[in-house]
């Protein structure tokens, strides 16, 4: 395998976006936004909703912004536990004074790690954090829970220091390459840089390594698999397919969703329905991002090293362009029982990062998982909020119930080969490996003290 540099030229485009992200943040203070306040019923939840906002601001793709979050998350658990006990500590454990307030630890320790990770944001999370602290009394208790969230965040910061972040947010990277041939994967329409190849060989959060998990290759281009998933997805998954219905193609669209906005918001859903305590949100909100995070690392690893093809490449080789990687147009599968279809698209703009195996099956498999193991069942009775195509861009307005822990698992395999971007056997892959991930993870983290 040959080392290839990719191109920052985005470099430039990324540092605006931040800056405008930043703008818009603070104009909305100014025109009357008011950060959560610590009057409300749960403050943990208010300020995961700060940092979520905070970080889909900073125009992070999701899987870096998992990371962003789990800061933040991880530093809110850890604070809360060195008041309350409970469980074990994510980072270094230490002892909180008695008395210490909770809400103030909660503040600090988010407005800290946040102001440190997003430094473009210390304004708007300064403000927040005044806004949250005014509403706790003054005195010792107020004084010993801002040291508390101070520690704690201090903790993560070092702990997390080294890990292989990536400046600036959402910047691309070079990576090892194959030889281009069939089935090695190419950028695809609009022919994006590919997308954070070096979160997949970040340090995990739980994980020991990025590749503990490693699937199997994908099918061989010669198997009866591979014949079976490309017309599957070439008749579903196409953007005129008169064989998907309706309904499938509002699922896709479904999950055409920020899935950061979507997975916290379901966190704080459920701590909201169940009336969990501080300490249990806190908790619930970093199980969530942590096996998110390392399950977004974790797949991210295994597409840049299995470099598989995406459907629109294997199905139309005439989409691929001069991209540095190989010849144009791009190569046949060399199997004469699949027919290629020049003009093919997906219903769904395809992802600029390869194909093996599916990111979303992955982290919903992941999220499937902890949810499992936090309310103890595996009928989660769920409500997810998703991308409703009638609302406005970005909206979360559409709603689907899942009484099942598979049955979420089923839809997100349905929903992104029906988008056209994902071949079944490369979500079947993402689910085993998120649940894997997401099991490791929650056996060696947030467990209760013995």
């Amino acid at each position: 395998m040959a080392g290839i540099e990719i191109s920052r030229r985005t470099g430039n485009l990324r540092r605006a976006q931040i800056g405008a992200a930043t703008a818009v943040l603070l104009s909305l203070a100014a025109g009357g936004w008011t950060p959560a306040a610590a009057s409300g019923p749960n403050i943990v939840a208010q300020w995961n909703k700060i940092a979520e906002d905070t970080v889909v601001a900073t125009g992070a793709p999701q899987i870096e912004g998992f990371v962003y979050m789990s800061y933040t998350q991880t530093a809110v658990y850890d604070a809360l536990v060195a008041i309350d006990g409970t469980y074990q500590s994510f980072g270094p454990a230490f002892a909180a004074p008695a008395g210490a307030s909770r809400d103030a630890a909660v503040v600090e320790a988010a407005s800290e790690t946040l102001a440190f990770y997003i430094p473009s944001s210390a304004g708007s999370v300064g403000a927040a954090r005044t806004t949250s602290l005014a509403a706790i009394p003054d005195g010792q208790a107020k004084a010993d829970g801002i040291a508390v969230g101070h520690q704690a965040a201090a903790n993560i910061i070092a702990l997390r220091t080294g890990d292989g972040r990536q400046l600036p947010i959402g910047s691309t990277s070079s990576f090892p390459t194959k030889t281009p041939g069939p089935g090695v994967w190419r950028l695809t329409p609009p022919y994006l840089a590919p997308q954070t190849p070096w979160v997949g060989v970040m340090k995990p959060f739980v994980l020991p390594t990025a590749d503990r998990f490693l699937p199997p290759p994908p099918p061989s281009l010669s198997s009866p698999e591979w014949v079976a998933g490309v017309a599957e997805i070439k008749a579903m998954g196409q953007d005129t397919s008169t064989q998907r219905t309706a309904a499938e193609t509002a699922t896709a669209k479904f999950w055409t969703a920020n899935a950061i906005r979507q997975d916290n918001r379901l966190a704080r859903d459920i701590a909201s329905a169940r009336s969990l305590g501080l300490l249990d949100t806190a908790r619930l909100a970093a199980m969530v991002m942590v096996t998110d995070a390392d399950a977004g690392i974790a797949v991210l690893n295994a597409k840049y090293h299995y470099l598989f093809w995406r459907p629109v490449t294997a199905i139309d080789p005439s989409s691929v362009t001069a991209d540095g990687f190989g010849p144009v147009p791009g190569f046949d599968d060399g199997n004469a029982a699949t027919v290629e279809q020049q003009g093919w698209r997906p219903l769904i703009v395809t992802p600029n990062h390869p194909e093996y195996p599916a990111a979303h099956g992955t982290i919903t498999s992941s999220i499937d998982e902890v949810l499992t193991q936090f309310l103890g069942t595996t009928r989660i009775d769920i409500d997810i909020h998703g991308f409703d195509p009638n609302g406005a861009a970005g909206n979360l307005d559409a709603v689907h119930h899942f009484a099942k822990a598979n049955d979420l698992r089923r839809e997100i395999i349905g929903a992104r080969l029906w988008a056209g971007l994902h071949y079944r056997f490369s979500s079947e892959a993402g689910i085993d490996l998120g649940r894997s991930v997401a099991k490791y993870d929650l056996k060696h983290a947030f467990q209760p003290l013995r």
